[in-house]
């Protein structure tokens, strides 16, 4: 009731049922007086009747609600009579509707309600009253982003003017445009029915050539962008290897089933707080992170008493016997969790992304994720190079027998490199389950891959899997670009294998002495 007392307070009772009854070309006048007020106030009764909402008989005019009937020209609640009429509106009428709405709305005081309605109103066609709000809201508007994006839609309808200088005016400023929209407007212009001044249909062409420039080059950096996620996830991914393979020498093919356990770990806790903690929903992460590590280096380490133990110096049993653990994992978790894919929410403040351009926008999840990469690396190194245990590590790699002699128990060290590896493995699994549905398959897709960034960056070198990672994330997307992902897919582990042929030693040969 509030509602359609406002509404009836910010149109006329003329305004009202010229809005309601009659033909388009009237009704669109009315509507163009009404956006020319410039009132915030007649957009609930125009966004009303964009919903449907509205119904006629004779002259008066109703809101229909689902909790009551409202006379629109008094604002008080009335009984719908039964042989009232719908109010149609056909495409034209429904799109000058959505058209004045976001006019309006470029008055409003929320930024965000400004930028969404600019984006709107690029490609709607030339209006007098349009034009005028949007001069008056770009003389005016401090937001840079908000400012530009009113420009673009200005010079759109300025490119139709049936002046030529303001026409030429328009196609030099959309040229600076990052926009595909924006292209393609400008396109239609040079068909036959466009455009005829020949100096004007230049200026369009040598518009349209600069934004192909521009989004040719917003797409390399979307691609350089993908390919740096992509390296970083495969980052995450190889860590774990990095210390179970790299430095323990073990080829463990469940590795991709520790990574899978993470990511469970995370839809679990995700779950939990659902249940029991709604108001801190926004921050399971910070929870599922610590949960998932401990519970995947758990694992692992009772992998390697279990299993490991019995098979160092063994590979090929080593492999197949973790083949063996792989499928038991996989069992399990179809067992406990079934056998469909399950969904991990994103935090809201994971959701969306930064837009540089229509072409270019990176999501915030993949920014953190890249961010998360980087922050687990730094730690791993601090904790091989700096501290005790991994001063350890590195002792019983390069010479277990000595290390034992000078008092370390080997043993222990193996229980918990093994740990630690598949502990890393585990928030590679937090991190995947933030880009994509969790599924009793997730290690399979990675594993490969980690052995391959492993190898070639050099066993037993980060920063060789930080450069193999990286370059094989950036190439994969480039060459996904020309090829397709099959082929890029081909194609670079045929470089890997040529490369591993030179250089067998990777990227990074291991310095220093090693007694088998």
């Amino acid at each position: 009731m509030l509602l359609a007392s406002a509404n009836a307070s910010a149109l006329t009772s003329d305004e009202i049922i010229g809005l309601a009854i009659g033909d388009n070309e009237p009704r669109i006048a009315v509507l163009n007086t009404v956006m020319a007020k410039g009132d915030m106030s007649a957009i609930p009764f125009l966004q009303q009747l964009q919903d449907d909402a509205v119904k006629t008989k004779g002259k008066s005019v109703y809101i229909v609600t689902d909790e009551a009937t409202i006379d629109a020209l008094t604002g008080k609640p009335v009984d719908l009579p039964e042989d009232a009429d719908d109010v149609v509106n056909n495409n034209q009428m429904g799109s000058e509707l959505d058209a004045a709405i976001a006019t309006l709305n470029l008055l409003s005081t929320d930024p965000k309600v400004r930028l969404d309605a600019a984006k709107s109103l690029l490609g709607t066609e030339a209006n007098d009253a349009r034009l005028a709000i949007i001069k008056q809201v770009e003389a005016k508007e401090t937001e840079s982003k908000i400012h530009d994006a009113l420009a673009e839609v200005r010079s759109s309808i300025e490119l139709t003017s049936p002046d030529k200088a303001t026409r030429l005016a328009a196609a030099e400023a959309l040229s600076k445009a990052t926009n595909a929209n924006i292209k393609q407007m400008l396109s239609t212009r040079l068909a036959p029915d466009g455009e005829t001044d020949p100096e004007v249909k230049t200026a369009i062409q040598d518009a349209l050539k600069s934004i192909d420039s521009h989004l040719a080059l917003f797409d390399r950096l979307g691609q350089l962008f993908t390919g740096i996620s992509l390296g970083s996830i495969l980052l995450l991914a190889a860590l774990g290897l990095a210390v179970t393979y790299g430095l323990m020498g073990v080829i463990n093919m469940a590795h991709g089933e520790m990574m899978m356990i993470g990511a469970y770990v995370t839809y679990a806790v995700q779950n939990i707080f659902i249940q029991h903690f709604p108001g801190g929903f926004q921050w399971y992460l910070l929870a599922a992170i610590p949960a998932a590590f401990i519970i995947t280096a758990l694992v692992g380490i009772v992998l390697e008493k279990t299993v490991i133990r019995f098979l160092y110096g063994r590979p090929l049993e080593t492999l197949l016997a973790t083949w063996g653990v792989s499928l038991i994992l996989i069992q399990a978790v179809r067992t406990i969790f079934g056998a469909q894919n399950v969904s991990v929410e994103n935090p809201a403040w994971m959701s969306g992304g930064i837009e540089f351009a229509s072409n270019l926008v990176l999501p915030y999840n993949r920014i953190l994720i890249i961010a998360f990469a980087i922050g687990v690396l730094l730690l791993v190194w601090l904790m091989i190079s700096k501290t005790r245990l991994g001063l350890f590590i590195r002792a019983v790699t390069q010479n277990r027998g000595m290390a034992s002699c000078i008092g370390v128990n080997t043993s222990k060290i193996d229980a918990l490199a093994f740990g630690l590896g598949s502990g890393i493995a585990g928030l590679a699994g937090v991190a995947l389950s933030q880009i994509g549905n969790v599924g009793p398959a997730l290690g399979q897709s990675y594993i490969v891959d980690s052995f391959i960034v492993v190898v070639l960056g050099g066993v037993g070198q980060l920063a060789g899997a930080v450069y193999a990672a990286m370059g094989l994330g950036i190439l994969s997307k480039v060459l996904e670009g020309f090829a397709g992902a099959v082929l890029a897919k081909i194609f670079i582990l045929v470089m890997v294998v040529i490369f591993i042929q030179k250089r067998p030693q990777g990227l990074f040969a291991f310095k220093g002495r090693q007694i088998d």
